[in-house]
């Protein structure tokens, strides 16, 4: 946003983020154990990249073709396109500029706005996704909300977001997550698909 569309109020809210940001983050690393995730933020940034994520469940769709997973992959790859375009279409209506300049454009993508984070939209779409949508046994669930967790913090670490930007983008992710629950491919659908992108007949020939 530029300072002449920002209200007093919220140019006032606004500020209270960066410091509360500030803040946030200089707590955390006093601990060793936030110390030793700042080691490990940029493989987290990668590990929820959008592209990376589309790109490798695309690939994984069209090498693992099992009639099986069908349902479940299309409709994960629905929910990271909503995300992409949910996300792309917020930060260009709300224009919020990054705590820091994008400067490494392999990591954290060519857009130079902040809210709200992708990371922790698609962070939490996949935690909510693999716990609810296609529950994973429950062992996953910890690593899986680990991860997600992880990833929110590491934007902060990093200086990719503000406190605001993650919390919106992880409700974001949540919101995501119950919309495809209710607009859920059948698995039929699914199936003609996974059909159509790697043009090979999934319904067998009637005899």
């Amino acid at each position: 946003m530029t300072e002449r569309q920002v209200s007093p109020a919220l140019k006032k809210i606004l500020e209270q983020d960066v410091k509360l940001t500030d803040r946030f983050v200089a707590y955390l690393l006093q601990f060793s154990s936030f110390k030793s995730l700042k080691i490990h933020c940029k493989m987290l940034e990668v590990s929820c990249d959008g592209i990376a994520w589309l790109a490798t469940w695309v690939a994984f769709i069209w090498l693992l073709n099992s009639s099986d997973l069908h349902q479940m992959q299309v409709n994960m790859l629905i929910g990271l396109l909503l995300d992409i375009v949910v996300v792309a279409f917020l930060k260009a209506f709300v224009r919020r500029r990054r705590p820091m300049p994008a400067t490494d454009m392999l990591t954290i993508g060519p857009d130079k706005f902040s809210f709200p984070s992708g990371h922790a939209s698609r962070a939490f779409y996949i935690l909510v996704f693999f716990t609810h949508l296609y529950s994973l046994p429950i062992i996953f669930w910890m690593p899986l909300t680990a991860w997600a967790v992880s990833v929110v913090l590491s934007r902060l670490i990093l200086k990719r977001h503000y406190i605001l930007d993650v919390c919106a983008g992880a409700l974001i992710g949540v919101v995501e997550a119950l919309f495809l629950g209710l607009i859920w491919l059948s698995a039929d659908s699914a199936a003609w698909f996974v059909g159509f992108l790697s043009e090979d007949k999934v319904f067998s020939e009637p005899n």
